[in-house]
């Protein structure tokens, strides 16, 4: 565990009505303690998870478009407005670790061949490597040593059964003790990670819930427990 706390500065902030503060989970955000070396962020589109991870990662001096600290490269990243109003407690600090954004990471691949950094990676190119098979190369070989690891949607490469490899993964890494995760998943799969942490972002606020509690969870099992029922009821 490095990073023990995220708090929202409210001293002379007036922009509760300004994107992103005017996200209800990011509104009524004061304090999130961080306790454990996973933890989850889930909950809707839209309901500022990925925000204030990008905030933490901005913060963190990673490239919001996704990378670590010495991965600069030309795409417009994004703003990360939140990190002028975000406040992170560590013990110890760290300054390693990578910022992976599913969405942007073609072009994260295409700054690892223009600086032919290939090697790092595997020996291969990461565009010459299915999309899985390079998400989980990142993972194999990027990761490690003392650091933080923060994931938007990293199972959005990721068939069922690499999502499962990904969740070992994780718990290699973590035995180490050098390691701490945050992680944006839809993914019952991945959610479904021992002990980890789980906060639901909602209009409600944010707060930590069990993973049976998650509509990830519910939905799934329900659907495949009455198939022919959920579907029967959607077409109506």
């Amino acid at each position: 565990m490095f990073l023990k706390r995220v708090k929202l500065l409210r001293e002379g902030n007036n922009l509760s009505h300004t994107y992103p503060y005017s996200i209800p989970a990011i509104k009524q955000l004061d304090e999130l303690e961080l306790t454990n070396p996973v933890t989850f962020f889930v909950g809707e589109n839209g309901s500022g998870k990925s925000t204030l991870m990008e905030a933490i990662a901005d913060i963190c001096g990673f490239n919001t478009a996704g990378g670590g600290r010495n991965n600069t490269y030309d795409l417009e990243a994004s703003e990360a407005a939140l990190s002028d109003h975000i406040r992170l407690s560590w013990l110890p600090k760290v300054t390693n670790g990578f910022f992976l954004r599913a969405e942007s990471f073609y072009h994260f691949a295409s700054h690892i061949d223009d600086i032919g950094s290939i090697q790092a990676y595997g020996g291969r190119s990461l565009h010459h490597q299915s999309h899985g098979e390079a998400f989980l190369s990142l993972f194999q070989n990027r990761f490690g040593g003392k650091a933080i690891y923060l994931l938007d949607e990293p199972e959005a490469a990721l068939s069922p059964q690499r999502q499962l490899t990904f969740l070992r993964i994780i718990h290699d890494l973590e035995k180490s003790g050098e390691v701490q995760f945050i992680i944006a998943t839809h993914s019952p799969i991945l959610l479904g990670y021992p002990e980890a942490e789980i906060f639901h972002f909602s209009e409600d606020g944010i707060r930590s819930i069990d993973y049976e509690e998650t509509e990830h969870y519910q939905i799934t099992r329900g659907f495949l427990e009455n198939r022919e029922g959920y579907l029967k009821h959607l077409f109506q």
